[in-house]
Parts: structure tokens; sequence; C-alpha cells
């Protein structure tokens, strides 16, 4: 326990624009004990981004601010903004988190005893989700629901397997490890750097151990519905699969053909049809529907979120299809745009 707490930890925030929340996630990363600098990148934010960090700078003793120049080619803003944060830093262990991320008391100190629980050199969590409008409590947790069901722990955290995924939110790596995959150069033009950087980490032949807990750290993601949906079509698609087959079974399990099929029958009643398979086909809807909202309950229950989340199903079915589909179209023939700039859209 003693070396743990003695282990110096490098903080690296990337920031664009984040005036909403730098402050908030900075203080928290600068509480933890274990911490010994909190470097905020900050990339050419255009808000009040910077003036917040001056100010928490006269009184915050442990922050570094830095500054991105122009774009390198072939580097995401963000991939490159903590690449300089990691190497200005210099702890032992680098954890990356994001500007709109809250970390509780103890917060790394956990991280570093899962590191040495779980033989891990890189440890990341999902956050929770604070969830303050209704297209949040909507669409959010359907899409982790349905991600919890592709990206299982257990086969993640097995080193026999080479199932590999992370959060950016809270990734910490030893130094060592990190900078013997080639750090975030190695995958300068992944939209999903997390996950890239995961299943390099792991085909390496390190562990790594990934987990949602509670009380440890949360975010809100996104603050309007047009960065969450900007923010859902750059990740989704290649969240999913990234091709055409594990898309179409997604929707297949997705779309909502229980309330289509309600619909269209209750439209041939009032519409004055009268054929002796209505009645059947209503019950089997109805059957249909119910099994749904039953199977989403049961989802929603076990990953954490409240079972009242089930009066969204409907919509969030049919938001988490229309997302899904844009992101596809954005990965395959378009340009994905993220925090003011154009990324080659590409998948794995």
């Amino acid at each position: 326990m003693d070396g743990i707490a003695k282990t110096l930890v490098s903080a690296i925030i990337p920031a664009r624009n984040e005036e909403a929340s730098i402050a908030l996630a900075v203080e928290s990363v600068a509480a933890q004990l274990e911490v010994g600098e909190v470097i905020v990148v900050n990339d050419q934010s255009t808000d009040s981004t910077g003036a917040i960090l001056a100010e928490l700078a006269a009184r915050t003793p442990k922050l570094r601010i830095l500054e991105t120049g122009a774009l390198p080619a072939g580097w995401v803003g963000k991939n490159y903004g903590v690449s300089i944060g990691a190497a200005a830093a210099k702890g032992e262990w680098l954890l990356f988190t994001d500007a709109d991320t809250f970390h509780y008391s103890g917060s790394t100190r956990r991280a570093l005893m899962d590191a040495v629980d779980h033989d891990a050199v890189l440890v990341s969590y999902s956050p929770e989700q604070e969830l303050q409008t209704w297209w949040e409590r909507a669409l959010i947790p359907f899409v982790y629901c349905r991600l919890a069901a592709k990206f299982s722990f257990a086969r993640v955290n097995d080193p026999a397997r080479s199932d590999a995924a992370a959060n950016g939110q809270f990734v910490l790596v030893l130094r060592d490890a990190y900078e013997a995959v080639g750090g975030h150069a190695a995958v300068a033009g992944e939209l999903l750097e997390d996950v890239a950087l995961a299943r390099l980490v792991k085909r390496s032949g390190y562990g790594i151990y990934f987990t949602a807990p509670m009380g440890v750290v949360r975010t809100r993601m996104y603050r309007s519905f047009g960065a969450m949906w900007q923010g859902w079509t750059k990740n989704l698609y290649p969240l999913v699969g990234g091709n055409p087959s594990a898309l179409f079974f997604e929707l297949i399990e997705a779309l909502p053909f229980a309330e289509v099929g309600f619909a269209t029958i209750a439209l041939l009643h009032f519409a004055g049809v009268k054929t002796f398979w209505l009645a059947p086909a209503l019950g089997a809807c109805i059957g249909a529907l119910l099994a749904r909202y039953v199977a989403y309950a049961a989802a929603l229950y076990r990953n954490l979120y409240p079972t009242r989340y089930i009066q969204y199903y409907s919509v969030s079915a049919t938001l988490y299809c229309a997302v899904l589909m844009e992101s596809w179209w954005k990965s395959t023939r378009g340009k994905v745009v993220w925090k003011g700039r154009e990324y080659a859209a590409k998948t794995p």
C-alpha cells in the first residue's frame, strides 16, 4: 500500500472548448493524492477554456498548461493533444482522462490497486453517466446496454482472449508499456483511440483491466442534442463492429419492429380493414413489444441504470437505429466532424 501511495501519476487532459466542465475535471483530478501533476493540453480553444485554466493554475500547484499548434497531417486532435501531454509528463503512470470527467476521491488509488490485483499495465473505467435531459436518458443508456453485450468485461480482461476495449474518459497506463507500444503516435489517426490503444497493448502481451465501477468516476458526455448526435455518429458504427454484417445483425436486434407492426395494424383497423388475421397479428405485436420492454428493463438493471428508463424504450430504439445508420454512412462514404474538425472516415 505504501508503494502505491508514493507512485507518481501524471494526469493528462486534452481540452478543446471545454468551458462548461474543465474546472471540475481539473480540480477533481488534482485532489487525488497519487497524482503528482495535472497536464492540461489546450487545443486551440476559442471559448473561455484558456481563461479558466489560467485562473486554475494560479491556485493549483499541480497544474501545468500546454498549448497545441497546428494539427499535423494524419492526427486526430485529441490524440495529438494527449501525445504532447505524455511527452512532457514525468510520471511512472499516465492517467488519460477527459475534460468532461469528474473523479471521486480515491479513484486513482483504486486504479493503481486494480493494476496490481489484475496484473495489468492498463486500467480503464467506464464512468457513471449524468443524464439530465430526456434525450440523454433515451439514447445513452440504450447505447451502453447494447455495447455491454458486445464488449464483455470478462473477455476483455482475460489474457487468453484477443478481445480488448477501454474508455478514453479514464485510462491509466504504465509509462514503460505505453512507450513500448508507440504511445498515441501508434494510433494517431484513430477516432476510437481508446479501443485502438487497448488492442495494441493487449496484442503486445500486456495485461489490461476494464470495468465500470460505481462511485469512482462520472461524466456528462453531451450538453446538447446536436453534440450527442455528432458524438455517437462518429463512434457507433466502428463500435458495433465496423462492417456490413455487424451492422445488419445489430439493426435486426435493435429495430423497433414490434412498434411498427403495432402501428400498422392500428392504422388498418381505423381505416376499416376487416380481416381474420388482424386480431392474432395484434396479439403477436403486443407480446413482442412486452418482451422487448422486459428485456430492456433487465439490461438497464444489469448495467446499473434506473429501470424507469424503460419508458423511453420505443424512442431509444428508434434514435439508436437512426444514429447507427448515419454513423455507417459517415464512416463509409463521408467525413466525420468532431470538435470543429473534419476527419477522413475509416473503420476497423
